[in-house]
């Protein structure tokens, strides 16, 4: 229950749908009430929240303190962090689930989320890297026929990963569930935990309150340091919205697990 109130407490504070409930109370002032100029300002303050949240640079502030906090694995073959030795010994490689959906009639690339599928391939990318490792894909079926586990799995089989390299957690529900599900099967060694880069502080937060040990390898970036300037940096830009959709998801989710104790 608790969790179903959580999805839908969250469904109601992304960003289009705040857009919408804005416009809505707007159309309402002016359509049912007398109050016209009232109803036209909250319309011209959907409006102004939808352009300026629009815009690419804001997208950017808000990711950046969450997707530049940990730098990724093995960047190149000179790459020789403390975190690339660490994960260099590593067992285990952790991925963690970004959302998917079931349909056979569509390739299985087409049924992982963006996310999933970067991560996806991020963790095959460092399974070659990391010999003798394993692969864990975690992430339940939610409201979907099939956990996602399963079809992550599928991709990385597709791809070259022999199934013997591979163990599937495929019953948890969110994040904190992956971390309590995985402890069990990864006890206390180290492990590599690949996940999107603005997820992966409230992840590696999660999995540290219960004493494990991850070593961060953050893929999916939203706000990449770019050195050149577009045009579209100047225009409003639909994918700002889904960058803006991710920070806040985080931000909530951090004082969620907070709130909570899980962090």
């Amino acid at each position: 229950m608790l969790f179903l109130l959580k999805k839908i407490i969250t469904q109601f504070l992304t960003p289009t749908t705040i857009f919408f409930e804005v416009m809505v109370a707007g159309l309402i002032l002016l359509l049912f009430t007398r109050r016209q100029r009232a109803g036209k300002i909250v319309i011209t303050i959907g409006i102004g929240l939808f352009a300026f949240l629009s815009y690419p640079v804001i997208s950017r502030m808000l990711l950046r303190p969450l997707e530049h906090r940990y730098q990724p694995l093995f960047l190149s073959a000179e790459s020789n962090t403390s975190n690339d030795a660490a994960a260099s010994v590593a067992r285990w490689i952790v991925v963690l689930g970004g959302g998917h959906i079931t349909d056979p009639k569509i390739p299985v690339t087409s049924q992982l989320s963006h996310a999933s599928l970067v991560r996806t391939i991020e963790a095959v990318r460092l399974h070659r890297k990391i010999p003798g490792s394993k692969l864990i894909f975690s992430g339940g079926s939610v409201f979907e026929v099939h956990p996602e586990a399963e079809t992550m799995a599928i991709l990385a089989q597709e791809i070259g990963v022999s199934p013997e390299e591979i163990v599937l957690e495929s019953e948890s529900m969110d994040t904190a569930d992956q971390a309590q599900r995985i402890k069990p099967i990864i006890g206390n060694n180290v492990f590599v935990l690949v996940t999107s880069a603005a997820h992966i502080p409230r992840a590696m937060g999660l999995f540290a309150k219960l004493d494990m040990h991850p070593i961060p390898a953050p893929t999916d970036y939203g706000s990449p340091d770019c050195q050149a300037l577009y045009l579209s940096d100047f225009l409003p830009d639909p994918g700002s919205l889904v960058g803006i959709h991710s920070a806040l998801h985080e931000y909530l989710g951090i004082i969620w697990s907070r709130l909570r104790g899980q962090l």
